[in-house]
Order: C-alpha cells, then structure tokens, then sequence
C-alpha cells in the first residue's frame, strides 16, 4: 500500500473511485459506436433534471435498452464506458417527460450517500457530462449547432470544424490550520450551525498554492505559508463539473479578517473542538455531511493524518 492510499485510508470520496473503461480506442470509432448505442446490449442510467432515478432501496434503476422507447428522452445519448465488460450509456428525460412507473427521484446530494462507490462514481461522470452537452449545443467561435461524436466525449462543429471538449473547473478546499487550531467558515445560506473548509475556484496563470493562498487572505485575511501548502486529495464534484482539489494549508499569520461578501462568519477551531463537530456533540456546530471532502479533510486532520 503505497502512502496516499494509507493517508486516505482507501476510502474513495463520493464520486471519485471511476469504476468504468472508458473507451479511449472505441471513442475513435464512430460507426462502431453507434451501433452500440443503438444496439440492444448494456445498461442505460437515466437523468432528470440531473438527478438520478432510482429504485424504491436507493440503489440506481438501470434500464435497458428495450425500456427506453417510451420515456420520452432528450436528444443526447452518450456512451460512459464498460463496467466489468458490460457498456454503459446515461440520457436524460425531457423536460416534460413523466417519471416512468417504479422509479424514485431523490435531490442528487442525497442520493449519492445511499449510492454505492462505483453507482456514485457512474452517477457523477453522467452528470457533469450530460450537464455539459445541454450547454454547450452551440460553437462558441461561429454560433452554428455543434454534433456529438466519440460517444459524449466532445462536440464538432459542422461549420467551421472546431472541437469542444467537457470542461472541468478546479476548485481549492482548504483546511487552514495553526497549531492545534484549523480555521472553518460559514455562509449564511446554510443550514444553522454548519461549518466548513474555505474554497474558491483557481484563476487563469495561478498554480494551486497560489490559489489556495489568495482565496484564504480574500476571505479570512489569514496568510497562508506558501511553501508548506500541501496536497491530500481530490474528488470530482458534478454541481456541474468541478473538480475539488483538497489542501492543508499552515498559516504564517492567524489573524482573521473576514470579507463578509463571501463569508458570514469564519474562526479558529480547536482540534477537540472539530473532534466533537465530526462527533455530533458539540454543542452550536457542525461539519458538513460525508459526501464533502471538507468533512474527510477535518477527520484526516483531527487524527494526525495530515
């Protein structure tokens, strides 16, 4: 077991832990590809509004092929990859498409929890695609409507030939911390007495230290130590396409200045402190649930993993 798999404990964050081939020779082949889309085999995972339809127990209703004729789907169909041989595709109701009989919808946050790793990690990859496609049905050099090709994995433009790829946003998520303390914020959109990591997406020409540095003096005012800043973990966020980029960041000067702007409110925690939270017996606070890794970076920190 090598060290980054000791320090995370081999526990995948929600939606990380990608469980699919995804195809990279078959996604040159056209042909081949549209006839497995329009073929009989594998399984379809169906979308509406984003959030995944699922079976009365909380796991993923998968649908096959001969199911798909009368629900009404949108006009993107794409290929995910093959799950331990099998291939597997995602499509999305159209808008005023009826939920088909024995499915569930469930708020996409939600129903991750109950998922297992590799439906999650399935769900999630559809997601952010399918999201994407619905976006992006334009050529953003000449406006003319661009076609799928290579399964979902980009779009072309029949006009002027340019290629357009899915797009993934990263985003820092830090947990600052000096000494025995870290430093957890709040909004005031969210639920009482929640508190977590600080983050903010990385800007063009900046480098992930540099980004996890601005956004802690933007926010808290606190000053991060640029050569100590260090990498923990990752984890792909479809709300829509984000990837979260988790860091440790020991702090030069604790002192906090809060832009209320961004942050309702923001302080040091003790290490007992964040123990409790994650317990759920502290008294006025909480950390956020385990779907975020803000959540998996205090419980790394609070046992000296990090």
């Amino acid at each position: 077991m090598n060290d980054r798999a000791l320090l995370t404990g081999q526990r995948p964050m929600v939606f990380a832990g990608a469980p699919l081939d995804r195809g990279e020779v078959l996604r040159r082949d056209e042909d081949r590809l549209a006839a497995l889309i329009g073929g009989d085999e594998g399984w379809w995972l169906i979308l509406r509004d984003g959030e995944p339809l699922l079976q009365p127990d909380g796991a993923v209703f998968w649908f096959r092929r001969s199911e798909l004729d009368g629900l009404g789907l949108g006009p993107e169909r794409i290929f995910l990859g093959h799950y331990k041989g099998t291939p597997c595709f995602a499509a999305q109701l159209a808008k005023d498409s009826p939920l088909p009989d024995g499915v569930e919808m469930l708020d996409a946050r939600r129903a991750a929890m109950g998922l297992s790793p590799d439906e999650a990690a399935i769900y999630g990859q559809a997601r952010s695609l399918l999201a994407w496609h619905g976006r992006h049905g334009f050529c953003a050099g000449c406006g003319t409507a661009t076609q799928i090709r290579s399964g979902g994995a980009r779009r072309v433009c029949p006009a002027c030939h340019s290629e357009h790829y899915p797009r993934v946003d990263p985003v820092v998520i830090m947990l600052a911390v000096n000494g025995e303390e870290c430093l957890l914020g709040r909004q005031a959109a969210w639920p009482p007495a929640m508190w977590s990591a600080l983050a903010g997406f990385v800007e063009p020409a900046e480098t992930l230290e540099e980004a996890c540095a601005r956004e802690l003096k933007e926010e808290a005012g606190v000053t991060a130590d640029m050569h100590a800043i260090r990498y923990v973990m990752g984890q792909p966020w479809p709300f829509p396409g984000s990837l979260m980029i988790g860091l440790v960041a020991p702090v030069s000067d604790a002192a906090i200045t809060v832009d209320t702007h961004e942050l309702e409110t923001a302080r040091w925690f003790h290490r007992d402190e964040v123990r409790a939270m994650l317990d759920g017996t502290h008294p006025d606070a909480a950390m956020p649930p385990s779907i975020a890794i803000a959540r998996r970076l205090a419980e790394l920190w609070v046992d000296g993993a990090i």
